[in-house]
C-alpha cells in the first residue's frame, strides 16, 4: 500500500472530505460564514478562499493518499488570512508563525503516522519558505460537533506542538519547523553511525609495519 502527499490545489480539492470542503470555519468571518451557510455558497467560498491564497501567498495546503484514496489533509496560511484567528480567548497568532486551519484524516485510517507525514511535508514546505513555525489552537474537549473544525489538542501535542498559551478549552500551540524537520534527519544520521561502526569493528584489520 503506497502512501504520497501532493500539493492542495484547485483541481483536487474536490477530492477533501465533503463536511470539509463547505467548512468556512476559518475562511471567513462569523458574519460571512452564516451569510454563505444560509445561500448554499459555502463549497464556492472555500473555493475562492483557495484560489486567492495560491495566488497571493502560494502552496496552503496537503492531500495525502493511500494508493488512489484521499484519506487526509491539512490546510495552513498567514492568520492575516484566517478572520476566525482573532477570536479565540489564546489570540493572536504569533507573528512569526503560519497557522494550521483544517487537518483532517478519515477514521479507519488514523493511527498509522498520517498525521505526523502531513505535518512533515507543511513543515518541509514553509521552511524553505523561511517561515519559523506553525501555530493553531486546538480544542481540549473536542466533543462537540460544532466546532469540529478545530484540531483536537491531543493530536496536536501527538504531532510535536508544544503548548504556548494554555486555555481550559482553547490551547494554542506551536511547533518550531527545525525541530519538526529533523526528527527523522537525526534518526536516520544515527543508523548511519551505527552502521558505519558495525563495518568498522568487521572489516580486516590493516596491520601498518
Amino acid at each position: 500500500m503506497s502512501r504520497r502527499v501532493v500539493g492542495i490545489t484547485l483541481d483536487n480539492l474536490e477530492h477533501l472530505p465533503k463536511h470539509s470542503r463547505g467548512c468556512v470555519f476559518w475562511e471567513l468571518a462569523p458574519h460571512l460564514k452564516e451569510q454563505a451557510e444560509a445561500f448554499g455558497e459555502t463549497e464556492l467560498e472555500k473555493e475562492a478562499w483557495v484560489s486567492n491564497m495560491l495566488l497571493e501567498w502560494g502552496s496552503c495546503g496537503r492531500l495525502v493518499y493511500s494508493d488512489k484514496l484521499p484519506v487526509g489533509f491539512v490546510l495552513y496560511a498567514p492568520p492575516n488570512a484566517v478572520p476566525r484567528s482573532l477570536a479565540f480567548p489564546t489570540s493572536p497568532i504569533s507573528p512569526d508563525a503560519v497557522m494550521l486551519t483544517g487537518f483532517y484524516v478519515l477514521p479507519e485510517f488514523r493511527g498509522g503516522g498520517l498525521g505526523r507525514m502531513l505535518v512533515q511535508a507543511v513543515a518541509k514546505d514553509l521552511t524553505r519558505r523561511g517561515v519559523k513555525a506553525i501555530e493553531s489552537f486546538g480544542d481540549a474537549k473536542p466533543d462537540d460537533e460544532e466546532q469540529c473544525c478545530v484540531v483536537p489538542a491531543d493530536f496536536l501535542a501527538c504531532v510535536g506542538f508544544k503548548t504556548v498559551r494554555p486555555h481550559a478549552r482553547w490551547p494554542r500551540l506551536r511547533l518550531e519547523l527545525r525541530s519538526a524537520i529533523t526528527w527523522k534527519e537525526d534518526v536516520e544520521a544515527a543508523l548511519e553511525r551505527l552502521l558505519g561502526t558495525v563495518s568498522v569493528t568487521t572489516a580486516s584489520p590493516v596491520y601498518q609495519r
